[in-house]
């Protein structure tokens, strides 16, 4: 079965993250699976609306680290810096549904989504700095403008995890709802926008994402060269050896 599950009607075009067993985690198999919807539904006439959807429990617990480790993404045409530009410049009303871990990349896409929904049980994680690493998705350009420059230094700084309340509270979330119900309410959601004239909800968003675009390109590039330094430095190494061997990392001299 799909690890990237598909599917069109009423104008909604729901993608379903569908790794359950390894919590979601994100490969670049999956990457280039959405990378492809995204750039399809871009210019198909039967798709209005996007829906980025995980199960009740679960979102994704951002990259696959076993892979991540041993094929890093080698260049800007990567899967996921292809996904990263088709959701960035997605031209069509972009929701999600969110319930669960949403760690890294799980988070940082929201910002590229128009309207984020979210299951009270929903824990979003920017765990970049813990893992020697920074950010991604261009969210050290698009959090700060979300949440305001204080907020995102905490998010950023510390990477601790953070509630779906909190999330609310900031302006990451539009609003919180019981489990069982996120999915089924973005999904009505996006059927009163695929209802609406497709010319102005993409004009709308256009004009909304414009004062950003070139910007939020270029910040995808700078920090996907300052990840891919710091990926082969001593505190990232430490990181990962910490997190596969289930310890707590030492940074001490790092």
């Amino acid at each position: 079965m799909s690890e990237i599950l598909a599917y069109l009607e009423h104008g909604v075009l729901s993608l379903t993250f569908n790794r359950v067993e390894k919590k979601n985690a994100l490969t670049s198999a999956m990457y280039a699976a959405l990378a492809d919807q995204l750039e399809q539904a871009a210019g198909d006439v039967q798709t209005r609306v996007l829906v980025i959807q995980g199960q009740e429990s679960l979102f994704t617990a951002g990259n696959d680290v076993s892979e991540f480790l041993q094929r890093p993404p080698a260049s800007m045409e990567a899967p996921v810096f292809r996904f990263l530009r088709a959701i960035a410049d997605f031209p069509k009303p972009a929701l999600a549904a969110v319930c669960g871990p949403a760690v890294g990349i799980g988070t940082t896409l929201l910002l590229h989504c128009d309207l984020v929904y979210a299951g009270d049980n929903a824990l979003f994680s920017l765990p970049f700095v813990n893992l020697g690493l920074c950010p991604e998705a261009a969210s050290s350009l698009l959090l700060p403008l979300r949440i305001g420059h204080a907020a995102a230094n905490e998010k950023l700084l510390f990477g601790e995890p953070f509630t779906a309340d909190e999330a609310q509270e900031l302006g990451l979330v539009n609003r919180v709802l019981p489990p069982s119900e996120v999915n089924v309410f973005a999904l009505q959601q996006a059927r009163k926008l695929a209802a609406k004239p497709l010319a102005s909800l993409m004009v709308t968003k256009t004009l909304l994402r414009q004062p950003q675009r070139a910007a939020v390109h270029a910040m995808i590039t700078e920090e996907a060269a300052h990840f891919e330094r710091l990926l082969k430095g001593p505190a990232a190494k430490e990181a990962f050896g910490a997190f596969l061997a289930k310890r707590k990392p030492d940074f001490s001299g790092l």
